[in-house]
């Protein structure tokens, strides 16, 4: 198995005679932003194909959000969300805000890689910390966190102001 490390991808090419690639990157654009949707709505079944590229332009413009996929053979099967940001109770960390396999390739390691590249990441950007949330619900996904060493260290507490 060979790792590839550069701009910020990483490329693994199992061996010589399979001819798959998986291959984590950042989505810049239009095309894969948008290729990204169907793994997104997973997550986010609110979101809509009409809005979605242009709200990930908006919170990469006001918010510096990036999106980063996993593809095997060219098809997006992981998708993640996050943020470098810095507040006053964490310090410099990343935020995951999304973090999804799509569901018919989950339990084969691929929310590893992308989660992975995340780690690599927060630490290449300095960062102390990774925080997110995730829905009580999601009862596979906390496994995965806690798998990873990851703490429950708050609640987190919403009011609607509809």
């Amino acid at each position: 198995m060979g790792l590839k490390w550069g701009n910020s991808c990483i490329k693994l090419k199992w061996n010589e005679r399979s001819r798959w690639i998986i291959e984590v990157k950042q989505l810049r654009h239009d095309h894969e932003i948008l290729a990204s949707f169907p793994v997104m709505q997973q997550l986010r079944p609110d979101l809509q194909r009409e809005t979605y590229l242009k709200r990930i332009r908006r919170l990469q413009q006001n918010f510096r959000y990036r999106l980063i996929g996993v593809f095997k053979q060219n098809e997006i099967v992981a998708v993640a969300g996050f943020r470098i940001v810095e507040n006053l109770a964490w310090g410099k960390h990343m935020y995951i805000d999304d973090l999804v396999t799509g569901e018919q390739h989950r339990k084969q390691g691929y929310a590893q890689r992308l989660f992975d590249w995340l780690l690599n990441e927060a630490k290449t950007q300095q960062c102390q910390e990774v925080h997110l949330d995730s829905g009580v619900q999601r009862f596979d996904a906390h496994r995965f966190y806690l798998k990873n060493h990851m703490m429950i260290r708050s609640h987190h507490f919403v009011k609607v102001l509809k």
